[in-house]
């Protein structure tokens, strides 16, 4: 770990890249609030530790601190673009900072996730933005530079001195899993994207093909996508209570202890029936009348919680494992539960409702 002044790390650097599953958030920093703290600038600016892996001289993966680096990157474009055409001696400088930190030749030094690649990158060659990006963090940030520089009349040079005072400590990761590495690092931030995180994951292992397929089953509803999830796992763990929070560490649990049988295909094949299943319960899909009416009744009397339950008897039932009789008087059996659970609390909890169930089937 060495300490590195921010500014100068990205004069250095050719090419910034930050992961796929990365994205630019609300922790964005406002740095000319850091200005009316030490107006005399005497004082180091110590902004924590950045993981970065070094995959060339010039060039590096972001593990941790994109924010930064973002928002660094940003105040440099803002300053430039508020001092151009002011002078012949500020239009040099201002070439001088795009060539310094802000681009690698014609392109950016940093490489982000697409979306935010668009919208940096029309910042960056000043495109226009549409109103949906204009609410981004990134333009944000942008705008509040620009009123900050132009209200306070905050002049370049103790911009750059304030600057020359930000450092942080720069840790390289050497052989690690880059995106365990970020997990372990963000896993208790609320902005955290796991289901990224489970994509780049099946990527890394040659079957993000069928993750595109379960996210069309949902139609890219990132909800019901969750909480497929959430049942999924609490059926195959028997979980009481999922923590949506393990999600990513819980599908790589899971994963890796099927690998031990099941080739990555297959399993992930397995993963994707399930959710075609899934859907058909959230969406009362079935062929079947008798089945449809009562997946209907149980939706009316509030059995979300029943559908961990539910998907493993579908399972049952599209197996052949159990006929349709058994199916469907499961499906009742459950409903009358639900209905006198809305009239008053049950003494019967759902657990002991599933011990009965599970003993008729295999009664059965």
């Amino acid at each position: 770990m060495e300490t590195v002044n921010l500014l100068e790390f990205l004069n250095n650097v050719k090419d910034l890249y930050a992961l796929d599953f990365a994205k630019c958030d609300k922790d964005l920093v406002n740095f000319l609030d850091l200005m009316v703290e030490d107006e005399q600038f005497t004082r180091k600016i110590d902004l924590g530790i950045m993981f970065v892996s070094q995959s060339s001289s010039d060039q590096y993966v972001i593990v941790d601190g994109l924010d930064r680096i973002m928002s660094l990157s940003l105040l440099l474009h803002a300053v430039c673009e508020c001092y151009k055409k002011t002078s012949a001696k500020n239009d040099k400088a201002i070439k001088t900072i795009r060539t310094k930190y802000l681009l690698d030749g014609s392109k950016p030094k940093l490489h982000l996730a697409p979306k935010d690649q668009e919208i940096f990158n029309k910042i960056i060659y000043g495109e226009r933005l549409s109103g949906k990006e204009k609410e981004t963090p990134m333009f944000v940030l942008l705008h509040n530079f620009w009123l900050q520089i132009k209200e306070e009349k905050l002049q370049a040079s103790n911009i750059f001195k304030m600057l020359q005072k930000i450092v942080v400590y720069m840790v390289e990761t050497d052989e690690v899993n880059l995106r365990d590495l970020y997990y372990t690092l963000n896993k208790n931030s609320d902005d955290l994207d796991l289901l990224m995180l489970v994509e780049d994951y099946l990527k890394n292992i040659g079957v993000q093909e069928y993750w595109q397929k379960i996210k069309n089953i949902f139609q890219n509803n990132l909800a019901d996508i969750n909480t497929f999830f959430k049942d999924f796992f609490i059926t195959k763990f028997s979980f009481k209570e999922f923590k949506q929070e393990r999600l990513y560490e819980i599908f790589v649990n899971y994963f890796e202890t099927m690998l031990q049988y099941l080739p990555e295909d297959v399993i992930i094949e397995k993963i994707e029936r399930s959710a075609k299943l899934y859907n058909n319960l959230l969406n009362v899909n079935i062929e079947n009348e008798e089945l449809k009416k009562a997946l209907i009744q149980i939706k009316m009397h509030g059995g979300e919680d029943t559908y961990a339950y539910l998907l493993n008897i579908y399972e049952d039932y599209e197996d052949n494992n159990i006929t349709k009789s058994t199916f469907l008087e499961i499906l009742l059996t459950i409903d009358d539960y639900l209905q006198k659970r809305q009239k008053a609390p049950s003494d019967v909890s759902f657990n002991e409702l599933m011990q009965y169930l599970n003993a008729f089937i295999t009664c059965k």
